[in-house]
């Protein structure tokens, strides 16, 4: 059986500060479909989203935000199992940093965790440990973080569930007439180059930060989909119907 690694974006997760509770069922409801054709692990932001609905720290300093990811933890992870119960599936949190993923024995030891996970059932629910990350030590966003879990975890295809739903020839927010790019083999190096531009308050990211995903996948010879994380027809089509509708889909395979 083929294995996906699903990443889904705090912009996807959260609204007014609050987590997006519809779109996370939407969310599990999906996963659990998938589940039936692929093995599953899913790479979810929100932790600090989830912290603030508990207590409203300044989300620009590092301690509160540190702290508010402590907080937040439980209460994703609280929200997921109770989601995940109503279609009688265990979910299980594993917790990484950028030192995980540096050292061959702790890679192993993420892909034993994550091995053992899968084969008795059970979603890990990956993210990184931000209440005890360093500047020198984080994975810097939770795109980079889905790309190493994917290639670290022998994952076939990464999924990344965004605000943004496809790669466009140029930027939408600013020109009507962009069209979406649906199959790329190659990103240009400038375009991996470009300013971050986060679009929520709690995201680290933006389109940038999933190029350098994609592209780092590619140079391993693995695929990346991105599609929209509020409208999931996409993703359902191109990955349980096998029809690429929309969405836009990063491999080396010629088509």
């Amino acid at each position: 059986m083929k294995r996906v690694v699903v990443k889904v974006g705090s912009a996807v997760l959260t609204q007014d500060g609050e987590i997006a509770l519809s779109r996370m069922q939407a969310l599990v409801n999906f996963l659990v479909a998938l589940r039936e054709k692929y093995e599953v692990v899913l790479v979810s932001s929100g932790a600090v989203a989830g912290g603030y609905t508990k207590l409203k720290l300044d989300r620009t300093i590092i301690a509160n935000k540190q702290a508010l990811a402590a907080i937040g933890q439980p209460v994703l992870m609280g929200r997921y199992a109770k989601k995940f119960e109503k279609h009688d599936v265990i979910t299980a949190q594993v917790l990484v940093t950028a030192a995980n993923l540096n050292k061959a024995d702790d890679i192993q030891r993420v892909r034993n965790t994550v091995e053992t996970l899968l084969k008795n059932g059970v979603i890990p629910i990956v993210n990184e440990n931000d209440a005890t990350a360093t500047d020198e030590l984080e994975v810097g966003d939770n795109d980079q973080l889905s790309a190493y879990i994917t290639k670290h975890t022998d994952a076939d295809m990464l999924i990344i569930l965004s605000d943004i739903d496809a790669f466009y020839d140029s930027d939408p927010r600013k020109n009507k007439d962009a069209k979406v790019r649906k199959i790329v083999h190659s990103i240009d190096k400038e375009m991996l180059m470009q300013e971050v531009t986060p679009n929520n308050i709690f995201a680290t990211g933006g389109i940038v930060t999933k190029l350098k995903a994609a592209a780092y996948l590619l140079e391993n010879n693995k695929e990346t989909f991105l599609a929209s994380g509020f409208d999931l027809h996409d993703v359902k089509r191109f990955m349980l119907d096998g029809v690429h509708e929309g969405g836009t889909l990063f491999t080396k395979r010629l088509q």
